[in-house]
């Protein structure tokens, strides 16, 4: 059993990367410490593969490893230096002059997300960019699945509150006539 979970996740490792990398920027809210989380989660993966149960979806079992790599990196830079997060305007950036709306209100979106504290953030990434079940997801974060309920439930509120700030158009087109 262990070979054959060997191979599922030596043939299956490339097919997540992007993924992978996403989930990494999502954590991390850096290019460079996204692609060193992907490289460390390969690396752990194919070290760890006869880990891997085969039927169980090897996506969810590659953002466990993500996660754990993740958390003990935060451990060991709080002891370090105690680094913050890079803020969400100097890598989710938006640009273009024909959807330039659009960008401006999914780099809104972008930036509310990012200033969620980190396990809404990464609860909301997995649930809603990922995917993930409500179950899957408190698997990956290692949390029970109240938790996650709670969390998704404080994130939406706070998103919401942008949308209560944004102008009513309609309302102020109404107005005019």
């Amino acid at each position: 059993m262990s070979d054959d979970a060997s191979d599922i996740v030596r043939e299956g490792l490339a097919g997540h990367l992007v993924r992978l990398w996403r989930y990494g920027l999502v954590l991390s809210s850096s290019r460079e410490t996204a692609e060193d989380l992907v490289q460390a989660t390969c690396v752990r993966a194919l070290e760890r593969s006869g880990q891997f149960q085969p039927g169980t979806k090897l996506d969810r079992w590659l953002f466990s490893i993500l996660n754990s790599i993740w958390k003990n990196e935060i451990r060991s830079q709080k002891i370090r230096q105690g680094a913050g997060l890079v803020d969400a305007e100097e890598v989710l950036t938006t640009d273009g002059a024909a959807n330039i709306e659009t960008n401006i209100l999914a780099r809104q979106v972008l930036t509310e997300v990012q200033s969620l504290p980190e396990v809404q953030r990464v609860t909301v990434f997995l649930v809603y960019a990922e995917g993930l079940t409500y179950k899957e997801a408190a698997g990956t974060l290692d949390v029970p699945i109240g938790t996650i309920m709670s969390r998704l439930a404080a994130a939406r509120a706070k998103l919401g509150q942008l949308n209560e700030a944004a102008p009513a158009r309609g309302k102020e087109t109404d107005r005019r006539k």
